[in-house]
C-alpha cells in the first residue's frame, strides 16, 4: 500500500479502494468532492504509472465520474490532476452545480471549507460505497 501524503491524510476519509485507486471523500461539505489516488509508490504524474495502470485509471475516473453525475445530478463533474500542494499523483473529481458557492470558477480558495457535521460524514461515506458493491476490492 502507497503512504497517503499527510496533506490528504488531513482533507479526506478513505470510503474504499477500487483495483488501482483509493477513493477518498474530501471532507468540505460545499461540494461532493472525492479524489481517486492511485496506489502506486514514487508516482506524481500520470504518465509515470504503467501503460496498464494508465488505462486502468482512465477506467476507474470514467466509472467514478459517471456514477457522480448520474446520482448528485450535476450539472457538470470537473476533473482534475493538480499536485501543486500534495506531489502524490490524485485525481480530484467535483461534482459542480451552476448554483454552488463558487459557480462557475474553480473550487480552490472560492468560499472557506465548510465541515461535514455531525454523521453527516459517515453517511456521505455509506452512501458513496454502496454505489460501488460490485467495484470495490475493499471498503472501509
Amino acid at each position: 500500500m502507497a503512504k497517503i501524503h499527510p496533506q490528504l491524510q488531513q482533507d479526506c476519509t478513505i470510503i474504499g479502494r477500487f483495483p488501482l485507486c483509493y477513493l477518498l471523500l474530501v471532507e468540505d461539505a460545499n461540494y461532493p468532492w472525492f479524489i481517486l489516488l492511485p496506489d502506486r509508490e514514487g508516482v506524481g504524474e500520470i504518465f509515470q504509472l504503467s501503460t496498464q495502470d494508465q488505462q486502468q485509471l482512465m477506467q476507474e475516473s470514467s466509472q467514478l465520474a459517471e456514477t457522480l453525475a448520474a446520482k448528485f445530478e450535476a450539472d457538470k463533474i470537473n476533473i482534475a490532476a493538480l499536485g501543486n500542494l500534495v506531489p502524490q499523483l490524485h485525481i480530484h473529481h467535483v461534482v459542480r452545480y451552476r448554483d454552488d458557492a463558487a459557480w462557475p470558477a474553480p473550487i480552490w480558495g472560492t468560499v472557506p471549507v465548510k465541515p461535514y457535521l455531525g454523521h453527516k460524514l459517515n453517511e456521505r461515506v455509506a452512501q458513496v460505497s454502496s454505489w460501488f458493491d460490485d467495484l470495490m476490492v475493499y471498503k472501509r
